[in-house]
């Protein structure tokens, strides 16, 4: 696996703790900024709408650049928002600076995961894919816990001025490591490649051949220099209309988008009123909540490591089974929230399924997509963002009706149920347009 595509997942690491941070963060910046707990959580709700509408304008609008300029650039602007969002006094602001960062955080998504499928062989793209995604789930495991103790020790405050120097490395690194190509073709990183340059394949049989001059060469003749090997130039990237016109007519793509949606709407949904579950529903007091983050983080990690190893041999089956036991898991944790042991048991099976599932699903909507990779790579992050987005604003609406903090996780239980059927008509249209293939052949 070439280094840059660690170093993608390095930026995604500083990127998703900030995505997900809010979650041991909620309460103390509703005190903060003196608005209700259903307002602090719209904070991940527009974050999550910055990456559904940035995804795709991000992805347009750098599509042409180096991949290394894009990266640098959105990396940057990622940087400055924090650095705004820790210093101003009031809630617009810091829910302007959230969408902002999240437009930023959505072209970078869109470029890394079609920069890292290009840069290695279509045998590891599940596993590249996952060493990106896997980002988040470190960040799960390790960022997001650090900024709810910053935030409990030096205020919420603390945690955005932590995810600002924590992407500085990752800002360098990209310049040092990622190719510089622009999109089209594979790209070779710094540390290793895919294949073969094409100069030095021309430089080798160019050696070939005054080799054999040489070895035939008649005494006192002089040999013409062997001809310099024709250069070769590097695909022109794909047209946007042809890219949208491939992505609109692929074959069960829109019906996997949301799919995908739906899935991310059950986890952040939960996962964005975990720490109010936990210290009102559950009794477990503020010290509890970065190890209930951490648990969920490590759960994450094993889940992305599961799909990236064992996802492409048997797809459909990892998914299914996956949603399954996401709606069964949901629905478990809603009913024994009261029951300390029993809620920090779920915790981590239930990140562990919701990162598998999600990282397969991304996986099988860049197969689909075929050469569309960066647009592909922008509507897979808009759907996953989406899900973040309906979410947590979901579940901020049964708290606001007066359901409990019970009432995310039951609603995280439903949109699984909805995702299992989408994914069982996708099935069926599946079955059926095989059953039409096999009849016109027949006849």
């Amino acid at each position: 696996m070439p280094f840059a595509v660690y170093v993608l997942g390095l930026a995604v690491f500083a990127q998703g703790t900030s995505e997900f941070m809010l979650s041991g963060l909620v309460s103390a910046i509703a005190a903060d900024l003196d608005v209700s707990l259903s307002a602090a959580g719209l904070l991940t709700s527009a974050f999550a709408a910055g990456m559904v509408l940035g995804a795709p304008l991000m992805a347009l609008f750098s599509r042409t650049w180096p991949r290394r300029r894009a990266l640098l650039l959105f990396l940057a602007v990622f940087i400055a928002v924090h650095i705004v969002g820790a210093l101003t006094p009031g809630y617009g602001v810091l829910l302007a600076a959230r969408f902002v960062g999240a437009l930023a955080n959505a072209g970078f998504w869109a470029v890394a995961l079609a920069a890292a499928v290009s840069m290695v062989p279509d045998g590891l793209r599940g596993r590249a894919t996952a060493v990106v995604v896997g980002g988040v789930t470190i960040a799960c495991v390790v960022g997001v816990p650090a900024g709810a103790v910053l935030g409990e020790r030096w205020g919420w405050r603390a945690a955005f001025w932590a995810v600002a120097v924590v992407s500085l490395p990752a800002l360098w690194a990209i310049t040092r490591s990622v190719p510089g190509g622009v999109p089209g073709g594979r790209d070779r990183g710094r540390g290793g490649g895919t294949a073969p340059a094409a100069g030095a394949r021309g430089a080798g049989s160019a050696a070939r051949t005054r080799g054999t001059a040489s070895a035939g060469q008649v005494p006192g003749r002089a040999q013409a220099p062997a001809p310099a090997p024709a250069p070769t130039s590097a695909p022109a990237p794909t047209s946007v209309r042809d890219e949208l016109r491939l992505l609109l007519t692929a074959p069960h793509l829109r019906s996997t988008l949301l799919t995908m949606a739906l899935v991310q709407g059950a986890t952040f949904c939960a996962f964005s009123y975990l720490e109010p579950l936990l210290t009102r529903t559950t009794g477990l007091t503020t010290t509890w909540v970065p190890l209930a983050l951490a648990l969920f983080g490590a759960g994450a990690f094993l889940g992305v490591g599961a799909a990236g190893r064992y996802a492409e041999r048997r797809p459909t089956a990892f998914i299914a089974y996956g949603m399954a036991a996401l709606a069964i898991g949901w629905s478990t944790l809603a009913l024994t929230a009261g029951r300390p042991l029993a809620a920090l048991a779920l915790i981590p099976l239930l990140g562990m399924l919701a990162f598998g599932t999600g990282t397969a699903l991304i996986t099988r909507v860049l197969g689909l997509a075929g050469r569309s990779s960066t647009l592909a790579g922008a509507f897979g992050t808009s759907a996953f963002n989406l899900g973040a987005a309906v979410g947590p604003w979901a579940g901020g609406l049964a708290l606001e009706a007066g359901g409990g903090y019970r009432a995310p996780v039951w609603v995280s239980a439903a949109l699984m149920a909805l995702a299992l059927l989408t994914e069982g008509a996708r099935r069926l249209r599946r079955v059926r347009s095989r059953e039409r293939a096999s009849g016109s052949t027949a006849g």
